[in-house]
């Protein structure tokens, strides 16, 4: 029971140095550095105690130089058409990097899929040949009960 606690602490500090990058640049764009270090300091963390973050709060970090990715003042945004599938190119304007996501309103992450869901998951001790399959013949069936 305390790791759930120890685990939701680690979140709250995790969720307010972000919020302290996101504060520091809204006030001040040219201090990038603070903002920076916010970042760093975030990613040891969730190194560390091996947390894993959202996707939404990951794709606006740059993975190089720990910056924060703000359209227009930490990084540049531009959308792309390549090979029939529309991309969003977010630039990071410290180190260069440059990030691609497909532009697909159709696609979810793992994540967000219900099979990536822990109680969506079968239980292991659950006996999976008892049960009956509902695509096999009766002839099937009988064959399958000789044998046991």
């Amino acid at each position: 029971m305390s790791t759930q606690i120890k685990d939701k602490e680690a979140f709250e500090r995790l969720n307010f140095l972000y919020q302290a990058a996101h504060c520091v640049l809204a006030q001040n764009p040219e201090n990038v550095e603070l903002a920076r270090f916010y970042c760093q300091t975030q990613r040891v963390i969730s190194k560390r105690l091996v947390l894993r973050q959202d996707p939404s709060v990951k794709r606006t970090i740059c993975k190089r130089c720990s910056s924060l990715l703000i359209p227009g003042v930490t990084s540049t945004v531009r959308q792309k058409k390549c090979r029939g599938q529309r991309k969003t190119v977010i630039r990071c304007l410290s180190c260069g990097l440059t990030k691609r996501f497909l532009s697909n309103p159709d696609y979810k992450l793992w994540c967000e899929q219900p099979e990536a869901l822990l109680e969506n998951q079968p239980k292991p001790g659950v006996n999976s040949g008892s049960q009956k399959d509902p695509n096999k013949t009766e002839s099937s069936l009988k064959t399958d009960e000789k044998k046991t």
